[in-house]
Order: C-alpha cells, then structure tokens, then sequence
C-alpha cells in the first residue's frame, strides 16, 4: 500500500484522478485484503489495467488496485485448449506466454497494450463475422466481490452468472484470473488496398460474409476506403511477413511519425487537412503478406487521440456511415482522423454491443489536442437513430435511463450486480452514469 501524490492519467488524457492510495496486489489474497480494507475506511475501490479506455470506467478516487503484478499464465490445459492467464496480463505478452501451448486467441482487436481483464471487462472486439468480442472467449473466471469472497465462476460452477462476469464492466468485482477457451496458433494472409468509398459500401455485406476478417477506413475528404481483408491459414502455413524496414516505414515512419506532424498541423491551420488527407490516400498503397495473427491484427499507435464507437445492427452500416459522412461534408468540419469500420458476430453476454444480434462497428476519432464535443455528439445523434449501443470503453454520452432500452438483459446485470456488489464498492462515476447509482 502506497499513499498517492500522484496524478492517474488514461493514455488518451481524457481522464484524470489523484486516488488516495494505490494497492499493487500480487495475489486474489492481497486483493480481498485491499477490498476488506477499502471497506473498513469507508472508501470505495477500483482496479486499473493500462488506462486504454477512454471513458472514466476505471478512475478510481478513494483506492487504486494496480494489478501490474498479477500476470503470466496460472494455468493450461493442452488437451481442451484452456488457459488461465493473472488478470493484469497484457494482450502483448500473449504470444510468448501462449507459444510452448501452439495457442493464439480466436480474435484481437488492433491495441495490445491492455490487460486482458480490462479488455474483456469493457467490451474489446477484433473483427470478422464468425467470431465475438474477447469476452465470449471466456469459459471461467475468479474474482473477489465486493463481501470479500474469492468466487469462482465456470461451466461447472455459477454458471448462470457467466453471461454477467464475462463482461462486467468492472462493476461486479475485482478479476484476479481468466480462463480462456484459445485455439490452435494459426497464420493470416493480409492483403490490404485501397477501394472505392461507395464499392465498398455497397458491397459491405458481402464482404463481410464472404471474409474471415473485414474491415475498412476512411479518411474524411477523400473518395477511397481503405480495406484490410484476412484469410486464416493453418499454423504451419508458410509465412511471408513484412519486412522490418518496409514495417518500420509504413508503420512508424509514416503512420506515427508523420501522421503525428500533419494531426499537429491540422489542428494549427485546419485547411490543410483535406490536402493531406489526400497526401494519405496516395501514400496507402497495397500491401500483401501472410503472419502469425497477432502480427497482422495489431498496430502500435503512438499518435494519441480520442475515440468514440458505436455498435449498430450489421445491416445498417452503410446508411449510417452515409449519414456521418454527409453530417462532415455538411459541417465543413476538417477531420484528420479516419472512420473505422469492423464487424462481429451475436453473441449471449448480457453487456455485450454485439448481444443478440450481428453488428457492425463504426468508429469515429479526433487527435487528443482537439475538441472533439460537436462531432461526437452529432455522429452520436446519427447512431442513436439505428439503435447504436456504444462502446462501454470509448467516449459516449448515454445514461442508465437509454441503456436499458438497448439491453433486454439490463436489469438482469443489475440485479447480479446487486447480489456481489450490494455497497457498491466497487462503482465510481462512469459507472453511477451509465447502470445506475
């Protein structure tokens, strides 16, 4: 235990606390320890993985939990492809910690530097049609709720809470280990090019059908959508990955270095924007290797932004991406960043944006030195319109009140919520806002 001086900060720097203390507990023991002492002072308590949500759903006032020390593989069973990884395991770590298994996740988004905890817990998605979010890889879990009790929750045991704790937002207790359903290592082929902006929209459906992994960006400004198609190969396909100065160039040099100094730009003289975001389109020619999946669905970013994501039924995605588009080109807005498009399967998680139905993702950025309150509220408008459920962990303005109208199994949640966490140790005021206080 540590008293706190220290200011927390997400990584998009669109939320701060200084906490009153900080916990950093190496075993489920220590942390039912930290829980029963956060109650006895009266203080609410909080665990944090790497700060990669946007929203404030780990901002913790009264007591920190930094799970920096509860990492690495607890356990694996080869013959079921089962592994039960610390909660503060971060998805980078994944596959070193998963090779002497040949295991690899089913499906990754673009980010790997966030705990596996933190990123089932808030909803993280990949994309391709035939696969869920990372919480429906989940097949068990342990956690300490808010009486102290180290519960275990799996096929065999608690079963009826699965479709809660897989992704709980943080609000039904402190995760201390996962156990993961993993599948074979394999191997994708990327081809990545850039398309026809009104093509791919009309063939969206298709695309996503007919593709293991589809998804696409699109720069404001500009007339062509950039497409990123993935084709699963077995783990002993042969590989022709980039190479790593070809790497470095499309990833660092231009993608971070120089994207950074034209987003710096923008933000000083806003008409040039549209100029570069053409410089982009050209600069994005095609690409075509073939890699372990975790090097062709992860990206490292360091050029800091902030984002907001809204999950609509699959079908709606190319009239509601028509209606963001027509709302910039209606504003004159000058936005640097692109609109990212995925998709995912329906899964049963009560919580999930993808829960009953098949979805689509569209994601809308700003870079983190501007205002991104008028656009986000109006593209929120838009997807609103289509029944859009939005990213629990990505900038959004709804309440309990219109939540509960999106999820048939809201107040199902809050009733296990009530049940694990009846003091509500474990709320803070994201959580207040979006199930309730």
């Amino acid at each position: 235990m540590t008293a706190s001086g220290a200011t927390w900060r997400n990584w998009a720097r669109t939320e701060s606390v200084r906490p009153l203390r900080v916990e950093r507990p190496a075993t489920a023991g220590a942390v039912q320890r930290a829980i029963a002492s956060a109650a006895a002072s009266g203080l609410r308590i909080k665990p944090v993985g790497s700060g990669h949500s946007f929203t404030g759903i780990a901002v913790a006032p009264g007591v920190q939990l930094d799970l920096t020390d509860l990492q690495g593989v607890v356990d694996a069973d080869v013959a079921t492809g089962r592994v039960a990884l610390a909660a503060g395991t971060r998805l980078h770590r994944l596959p070193a910690l998963l090779a002497p298994y040949g295991f690899a996740l089913a499906n990754m988004g673009d980010i790997d530097r966030q705990t596996i905890a933190g990123a089932t817990s808030t909803g993280t998605h990949g994309t391709g049609l035939a696969f869920g979010g990372l919480a429906t890889q989940i097949a068990g879990a342990r956690l300490v709720t808010g009486n102290g009790e180290l519960l275990t929750v799996s096929e065999a045991e608690h079963s009826d809470l699965l479709p809660a704790i897989r992704l709980g937002l943080g609000a039904l207790g402190v995760l201390v280990e996962l156990t993961l359903q993993l599948v074979p290592r394999y191997v994708l082929h990327a081809v990545e090019r850039p398309e026809p902006l009104g093509d791919v929209l009309d063939g969206w459906i298709d695309r996503v059908r007919r593709a293991d992994h589809f998804e696409f960006y699109w720069f404001p400004h500009t007339d062509a959508a950039l497409t990123k198609t993935n084709t699963r190969l077995p783990g002993d396909a042969p590989r022709e990955p980039l190479g790593r100065v070809s790497r470095w160039v499309d990833d660092e040099l231009l993608a971070n270095g120089a994207y950074r100094a034209i987003c710096a730009l923008g933000r000083l003289a806003p008409g040039t924007t549209p100029r570069f975001a053409r410089l982009v389109e050209r600069l994005s020619g095609g690409r075509d290797f073939t890699d372990f999946s975790p090097s062709v669905f992860t990206t490292h970013r360091s050029v800091r932004f902030r984002e907001m994501e809204y999950a609509v039924p699959l079908e709606a995605v190319p009239d509601a991406f028509r209606e963001v588009r027509a709302l910039i080109e209606r504003k004159g807005w000058r936005i640097s960043f692109p609109i990212e498009v995925r998709a995912a399967a329906s899964d049963e998680n009560w919580l999930s944006t993808a829960y009953g139905r098949e979805t689509g993702y569209i994601a809308v950025h700003r870079y983190f030195r501007e205002d991104p309150t008028e656009y986000f509220a109006a593209v929120e408008e838009i997807m609103r319109g289509f029944d859009g459920r939005p990213h629990w962990g990505k900038m959004h303005t709804q309440t309990a009140e219109t939540l509960r109208e999106l999820y048939p199994r809201f107040d199902d949640f809050l009733r296990v919520r009530d049940e694990l966490d009846p003091e509500r140790r474990f709320a803070n005021p994201y959580l207040d806002r979006v199930l309730g206080a």
